[in-house]
């Protein structure tokens, strides 16, 4: 009992934290995107230069997980986090087995809606697929990629691999559903060095995923190529990869391939897991702050 008393106080705490940076909703073209922001209203002069920070979460998660970024890396500058198509209050992408091109394309449209024309581009998990193919096809509006334990894709799979990684998703969507795949699913996006409010975080965001958007996200998954679409940025876009030294869903040499077909300098971190960013949050806003300032140049990241 005081365990799970606990656990409850964890999340609630980090909630609490959440209400500082309240969910905000833009027309993206046809659909509406809802997404969350800190300012940059602490930021010295010459840092209200630097291009804006959007953060794209992973297919288990929301804006609302990047809560301690926003916190940590709001006040130098212009930090975003949206609901990908399909999750919180995001319009779902048409397609019912939707290609990484379709959330790209909201992506933009989104952008575009809130006026920012380049921005430094951080991808989580499946949130790397989105941003690696909008960096594809926008290399002039992304000033730096930073994919952060990236998931691949089985797009460049036999199709029958590539079917029974979906329809195994799919099955356990429908027979857990989002409270059952948060209390199932969600210990194994943590380190075994993760606190009890990292775990109640991961499980309360994984809670709140919108079933119809989590399914159209499996597709995704089946059907991306991310190794791809990082090939075609090659020399248009500055790149890096992180994961964390202990992430059992997207292992470290699975991600430093994808940064080797990146030409991208390739970064561990220790005790960390999959969703590394919530439970070692300082670890990864340094992380993406030293990207932001030494592996993109000063002059790829100001307006």
């Amino acid at each position: 009992m005081n365990d799970t008393i606990h656990t409850a106080s964890s999340a609630a705490t980090l909630e609490t934290r959440l209400a500082r940076f309240a969910l905000h909703s833009a027309r993206a073209g046809e659909a509406s995107v809802s997404y969350r922001e800190a300012a940059g209203e602490g930021a010295g002069e010459d840092d209200k230069e630097a291009l804006p920070l959007v953060l794209l979460h992973g297919i288990g998660s929301g804006a609302a997980s990047w809560v301690q970024q926003l916190e940590a890396l709001g006040g130098a500058r212009r930090v975003l986090a949206w609901d990908a198509p399909g999750y919180g209050a995001s319009t779902p992408v048409a397609s019912a087995s939707p290609v990484a091109t379709d959330y790209a394309r909201v992506l933009a449209d989104w952008l575009d809606a809130l006026r920012i024309a380049r921005c430094a581009l951080v991808g989580h998990s499946l949130g790397a697929i989105m941003a690696g193919a909008f960096a594809a096809a926008h290399p002039e509006r992304v000033a730096g990629l930073l994919l952060i334990s990236p998931a691949g894709g089985y797009g460049a799979a036999d199709p029958t691999v590539r079917a029974q990684k979906r329809d195994a998703r799919l099955a356990m969507l429908a027979e857990l559903g989002p409270q059952g795949l948060a209390q199932q699913r969600s210990a194994n996006m943590l380190s075994p060095h993760a606190d009890d409010a990292a775990r109640a975080w991961v499980r309360w965001n994984m809670a709140r995923i919108v079933p119809h958007g989590y399914a159209q996200a499996t597709h995704l998954l089946a059907n991306a190529d991310l190794a791809a679409d990082l090939a075609r940025c090659v020399g248009k876009v500055p790149m890096a990869v992180a994961v964390g030294a202990q992430d059992a869903i997207t292992p470290p040499e699975a991600c430093e391939r994808l940064a080797q077909i990146a030409h991208a300098p390739f970064h561990t971190v220790p005790r960390a897991g999959h969703a590394g960013y919530i439970e070692q949050p300082q670890a990864y806003s340094t992380l993406i702050e030293s990207t932001l300032t030494r592996t993109f140049s000063t002059t790829e990241l100001k307006a």
